[in-house]
């Protein structure tokens, strides 16, 4: 049994051989009390309180805000015109007990929908019981959108590693039947396949670091690092690569200290993913621009930092694709280049976990440019500088 108490009224859901009754007491005699109005409008789902022949008597802010219902007096079915909803009131109604719909609108935008029908007894204003029906909404979009994502990196995943053990399952069935004795051969097919183990350990290494960030990323970080240091260590650990592109990586970091709330191994792990991507996918331009400066935004001080290349950009109808797992512009281009296709999805993560924001600007023919902004962190206190 639950009870709530709040001002003049006692919400108080009881079992009844009929099934779950929930009674409102209201000492000022109305079937529903400003106190009880006050309450249920601080829901963020729609609630929708109707009489036995399912005419609207009263609607929470949700409800007006979400689903636009304002026609108190009329007919449910009027504002609401959903067959399955209105079948399951009707259900409720002749029964007395609690019934549940689900249905999907495709207009204007796909979404998803489950109704909570629950019989009421109000108190009348002379004191007698008042029959009515409780219809609470839950937008399940969101959470449909992330079964659909997870069935997607579930199915990108597996297909991902399937491919190169389809190939180091067919390389050994050859060394071990027809090339038994061929040297020349086994020595092209070990190649091969050890480049197919080096993929199938960079996307188990980058599916493990996402699982790692995706379990903290409630947790904002606390220590305090300073994003100068952390943005010039990350140019070190990369020239390597850029030099074997033949890249160029050029610096532009502000003398001062940019001191933010974070975890400088996954800052560098950010700063390290945009670095790759642009020295991998714009070396065409020859040179790779990485900065770090403070700047002053309407919601306060920031840290941005960015990766800028000036390579052949990004299609600007992939840019807001670009942070999904396993999401890639050209598959063939980045296999050949190594690519996991969860570099950026790291970042947004990782990004996420910080408060921070990450913007993409790309134009076709000249380049692009990945920023991160992170709250700046004013603390006169010392700031951790990376090992």
């Amino acid at each position: 049994m639950i009870l709530l108490v709040a001002g003049a009224f006692v919400l108080r859901p009881r079992a009844a051989h009929a099934g779950i009754v929930a009674q409102v007491e209201d000492e000022a005699g109305a079937p529903l009390s400003s106190d009880a109005k006050a309450l249920l409008d601080t829901s963020p789902d729609a609630c929708i309180v109707i009489s036995q022949d399912a005419t609207i008597l009263w609607v929470n802010r949700a409800a007006r805000e979400q689903m636009g219902i304002v026609s108190i007096g009329s007919p449910i079915s009027f504002a609401l015109r959903v067959p399955e909803l209105v079948r399951a009131v009707e259900r409720a109604g002749r029964s007395g007990l609690s019934e549940r719909a689900r249905w999907a609108e495709k207009v204007p935008t796909r979404r998803y929908y489950e109704a909570f029908i629950s019989p009421l007894e109000l108190t009348g204003e002379g004191g007698e019981p008042v029959q009515a029906m409780a219809v609470y909404v839950h937008d399940l979009s969101e959470q449909q959108r992330l079964e659909r994502m997870r069935e997607d990196f579930v199915a990108n995943a597996s297909h991902e590693l399937r491919t190169p053990l389809a190939s180091l399952t067919g390389m050994i069935e050859t060394l071990q039947g027809p090339a038994r004795e061929d040297a020349k051969t086994r020595d092209q097919f070990l190649a091969l396949m050890r480049e197919q183990a080096d993929r199938m350990k960079r996307l188990t290494d980058s599916l493990l670091s996402l699982s790692r960030i995706e379990m903290r990323s409630h947790v904002r970080p606390t220590e305090i690092i300073d994003c100068a240091e952390i943005t010039r260590y990350a140019v070190e650990m990369t020239r390597g690569i850029a030099d074997e592109a033949n890249v160029t990586l050029e610096l532009a970091v502000a003398e001062e200290t940019l001191p933010i709330r974070g975890d400088s191994d996954e800052m560098v792990q950010v700063l390290n993913n945009l670095i790759e991507n642009a020295v991998k996918y714009g070396s065409e331009g020859g040179r790779v621009l990485i900065g770090a400066a403070r700047e002053d935004t309407v919601s306060g001080p920031v840290v941005a930092m960015s990766v800028q290349d000036f390579g052949k950009g990004v299609p600007p109808e992939h840019v807001p694709r670009l942070t999904e797992r396993f999401y890639r512009v050209d598959i063939e281009e980045s296999r050949a280049r190594r690519g996991t296709g969860l570099g950026l999805a790291i970042v947004k993560h990782i990004i996420n976990r910080h408060r921070g924001r990450l913007t993409v600007r790309s134009q076709l023919g000249a380049g692009s440019t990945f920023t991160v902004r992170i709250p700046l962190a004013e603390v006169p206190e010392p700031v951790s500088r990376p090992d």
